[in-house]
């Protein structure tokens, strides 16, 4: 199955990409600049920064090829060179962010990841931070033909709609699933807490319905535990709500999120195996909240990391 690309014409986006070197395996713009959010922001979304995540195989070459075309993006840290610029970019989420860069008259930022880091995020959940972003609705611009990350990029949204079926009752609706899935990546964010809209999963999900959709309706109709009702926008997830069925589901979620439910449950000193642990979280009446504060503390550690790497990299 081909990961789903959003429909639009994406010129805009793509006459950005041409400032930058080439060398990308993939490259999406996201966030209300691109896609229509409900709230405050609406109103001025034709002025809203446009955010892009750029994937690349060799963080040190792609660095120095960028600081000769655009040395003015970076902060006083271009002095150090494209090797420390690469060391830097691997701390916190693993991702480099120039920001409020203007070209072609509009503001951007753009974020620089190792293409090994964006599968391993996708794949396990290292930090949920770019995978978090790709569970939601983005604009591709371009993608090689990377198997393993094609693979990657659909691991990441299975698991997000497997880690969503663990906290959602017996019956829920569309909305309810894309509004669980979008709020992983914020879970546990401490920038939730002190800086964005508290409705801003809501805002994102609402207008967005159909892009969802888009993304989702393959694999929820592939989904054999599932009903999935899709005129009628509801699902039934009956066979999930017993232990078996949610162990089948723990042990189907990404290994970093595996790992952090097993430090919540296990005391320290017993070192029990991950599957008798999750045996155990399939019959806690409570295993949706567990699943949620383990997704919170791989959200938490990252964002904390990444918000204090910006302090440089921002200038």
């Amino acid at each position: 199955m081909a990961a789903p690309v959003l429909a639009g014409s994406g010129v805009a986006f793509r006459r950005v990409l041409a400032h930058f070197p080439q060398e990308l395996s993939l490259a999406f713009a996201y966030g209300s600049g691109v896609f229509h959010q409900a709230g405050a922001s609406a109103a001025h979304s034709e002025n809203n920064m446009w955010d892009f995540v750029f994937a690349v195989d060799d963080s040190v070459t792609w660095h120095m090829m960028n600081l000769l075309k655009n040395k003015s993006h970076y902060s006083f840290l271009k002095v150090f060179g494209p090797k420390q610029i690469s060391n830097i970019q691997s701390y916190g989420a693993g991702i480099y962010y120039n920001t409020l860069v203007p070209c072609n008259g509009r503001m951007i930022k753009y974020g620089v990841i190792s293409t090994d880091v964006l599968i391993d995020d996708l794949f396990h959940w290292k930090t949920l931070y770019v995978a978090g972003r790709l569970q939601k609705p983005v604009k591709i611009l371009t993608q090689n033909e990377n198997g393993k990350l094609q693979a990657a990029l659909i691991s990441n949204l299975k698991s997000a709609v497997t880690a969503a079926f663990l906290m959602l009752p017996e019956s829920f609706s569309e909305e309810d699933l894309y509004m669980q899935i979008a709020g992983l990546s914020y879970s546990g964010d401490f920038r939730m807490i002190i800086g964005e809209d508290k409705s801003k999963v809501q805002n994102i999900v609402k207008p967005s319905v159909p892009h969802f959709q888009k993304l989702y309706s393959n694999i929820l109709q592939d989904c054999p535990q599932v009903v999935y009702k899709h005129r009628l926008g509801r699902l039934e997830a009956s066979s999930f709500l017993h232990p078996e069925g949610q162990f089948t589901q723990l042990m189907a979620l990404p290994r970093t999120l595996q790992q952090k439910i097993t430090s919540l449950v296990d005391p320290p000193g017993k070192n029990r195996d991950v599957e008798e642990i999750l045996m155990q979280v399939a019959h806690d009446p409570d295993c949706g909240f567990v699943v949620h504060q383990g997704i919170s503390g791989i959200v938490r550690s990252s964002s904390v990391a990444q918000s204090a790497k910006t302090i440089l990299t921002a200038g």
